[in-house]
This record gives C-alpha cells, sequence and structure tokens, in this order.
C-alpha cells in the first residue's frame, strides 16, 4: 500500500506519549530531520522504541506499511512521532458553527428540548440580530426551524419561550480528547481516547 507524502496520516506526542496532533509524512521527516522528534518503532503488541531517523532510514518497509518514495527508493512512512522537547498539551476551542453549536447543545432545541434531525436544526439569536443580537456562543442557541420561524424578531420572552438553559461558550477542552483515528491506523489506537469515528 503507498502513502501520500502529504496524507495526514502521523500522530504526534509529545514528550510524555501523550497524543496532541496529526500531520502528514512530510512534516513527521521535517521533524526528525531537524531531531525535534523521533519516530515510534512500533512491532504489533510486543514492543515500541523511539528510534532516530539515521536508524528509521534503514528499516524494512513491510506489506503493511505505507511506504514514500525517495532518492534511497522506498521508505517506510511513521505512523507515530515523539516530540523530544515538547510537554504540553494544547487545547482545542471549538470554533462558532452550527454543527458545534449542535455538539454543544447536545441536538436539542434549547426551547423545548426536541432532539433534532440536522435538516429540522437552526440558529437561533436569543436577543434577535436586528436589536443588536452578536452571533455569539452567549446568544445563540440550536432552535427548530420552525420555530425559530415563529420566534421571529422577538426575543424568548416576548415569543412566550423560555429557554431550557442559558447559552455558554464551550469550555477548551485538551486537543488529546478530539483526535480521532478517522484512518483505521491500529499503531493509533493506544494512544487515542476516540478509537475511530
Amino acid at each position: 500500500m503507498s502513502s501520500c507524502i502529504h496524507e495526514k496520516c502521523v500522530l504526534v506526542l509529545n514528550r510524555q506519549w501523550q497524543a496532541i496532533s496529526i500531520i502528514s509524512p512530510a512534516e513527521a521527516f521535517g521533524h526528525m530531520c531537524t531531531e525535534n522528534a523521533d519516530a515510534l518503532k512500533i512491532e504489533g503488541n510486543e514492543s515500541m522504541a523511539p528510534v532516530s531517523l539515521s536508524e528509521w532510514l534503514k528499516l524494512e518497509v513491510r506489506p503493511h506499511d505505507r511506504p514514500v518514495g525517495t532518492a534511497r527508493g522506498a521508505v517506510r512512512a511513521p505512523t507515530v512521532i515523539i516530540l523530544r522537547e515538547f510537554a504540553q498539551v494544547p487545547l482545542y476551542k471549538p470554533k462558532f458553527s452550527l454543527k458545534n453549536l449542535w455538539v454543544r447543545d447536545k441536538g436539542r432545541c434549547q426551547y423545548t428540548g426536541k432532539l433534532l434531525k440536522p435538516s429540522e436544526a437552526s440558529i437561533d439569536h436569543v436577543i434577535p440580530r436586528s436589536r443588536g443580537g452578536a452571533t455569539s456562543w452567549e446568544n445563540c442557541v440550536l432552535s427548530e426551524k420552525a420555530l425559530n420561524s415563529k420566534k421571529g424578531a422577538r426575543t424568548p420572552a416576548e415569543a412566550g419561550l423560555k429557554l431550557i438553559r442559558p447559552p455558554y461558550e464551550p469550555r477548551p477542552v485538551p486537543v488529546t480528547i478530539t483526535l480521532k483515528n478517522l484512518l483505521g491506523i491500529k499503531d493509533w489506537d493506544y494512544f487515542l481516547v476516540n478509537r475511530a469515528a
């Protein structure tokens, strides 16, 4: 199986072996060339060992590996690299969008509590835009489209509606818990909370 050098298929661990990012083999080799990272040599469930670029280039390309072409021939693309110095876990702050509002409000209309299908959901501005309401986490909720249309340019109180809970900005979370193994790379399973999509 061949791999694109720019496909995001390499898991990045900080020096405490916590997953913090997913990058391409090109970026991984860049980190290894500058000695910022080592590749993780994984042999099934038997062993894991960090190896330098010079050691990595000597490894045999196995049938299940994702090789990349180089001037010296095919080289095994790492599936996991470990940063030598970086110890933090960056925080993920979700951007405001209908999709992320859906996640915050758990797919429920914030006026009726009804579980919505994606086609039934819309963003409602608690203080309408026409009255200076911002498009922000603190002023928007998930609402049933028909109810939102009926509410129009009124406040919830004026429309006879009551919010289940006030809107709020989600707290940032460690990026580690947001990473998913969408490609089904077995070597990542040990390091990820969300093993699959």
